[in-house]
């Protein structure tokens, strides 16, 4: 097997806490919309507006804010009061705001395998935002290089690898989601290995290519030293 020089890490749900911030603020929307409709149509028409919005707002907490925002003002027939507009606006403030906490052995993981491989963070999201997380997490220092892209593809892959190590055959990426950060970089001709985090976005999910030769499922960061170690024979 060819040595892995690169290893490519997601930032959210992968080295801190994320979606739980999301599933708190749906919890306020299905509240302040609650006497308009039943939480099961609001979340469903909620992520419809995301679907549909991805292509003009992106990944992150702004597309999120004004797809929460569209759809109070598909539900409520463009009867929702501005109060609710307003809170709406004060909680992704306030998601934008949200201190970091570290997933547990992220800062081992890294520490140990920074001295022996370049390591690269590759996340999607608002880019202040992300700068934000990284600067607070204290692991900005750890990482040879840091990607902040529009999205997750086999291209932006083996480009970012091409750029940061000898291409895809000598990376691995490591990440929560099944449909970002496993199968794309698989597609390319890396590794892909799932850290499942137990909370998930509907639009990150995908099943999982277990047949594959370069597939891993980690319970969680501790194990990765290991099976770096492994996969580089050592």
């Amino acid at each position: 097997m060819t040595r892995i020089t690169t290893i490519g890490f997601d930032a959210d749900d992968t080295l801190w806490h994320n979606e739980r911030f999301f599933r708190m603020t749906q919890d306020h929307f299905a509240t302040l919309l609650a006497d308009y409709t039943d939480r099961d149509t609001l979340m469903a028409r909620l992520l419809d507006a995301e679907r549909r919005n991805l292509g003009q707002y992106g990944f992150g907490v702004k597309g999120f804010v004004l797809s929460m925002i569209e759809t109070a003002i598909e539900v409520t027939e463009e009867r929702v009061p501005a109060s609710v507009i307003a809170e709406l606006l004060a909680a992704g403030q306030e998601m934008l705001r949200h201190p970091i906490e570290l997933l547990p052995h992220a800062l081992d993981a890294i520490a140990t395998l920074a001295p022996s491989h370049r390591l690269v963070l590759i996340t999607k999201g608002d880019l202040l935002d992300q700068e934000r997380k990284l600067a607070q997490s204290g692991l900005g220092e750890m990482f040879d290089a840091v990607e902040i892209v529009s999205d997750k593809t086999p291209p932006i892959y083996a480009g970012i690898f091409a750029r940061h190590g000898e291409g895809p055959e000598a990376a691995l990426m490591v990440g929560n989601s099944m449909r970002s950060d496993v199968i794309p970089p698989i597609m390319a001709g890396g590794w892909g290995v799932h850290v499942p985090h137990g909370l998930e976005w509907e639009i990150e999910q995908a099943e999982a290519p277990v047949q594959h030769p370069r597939f891993r499922q980690l319970a969680d960061l501790g194990e990765l030293p290991d099976l770096i170690g492994w996969i580089d024979g050592s």
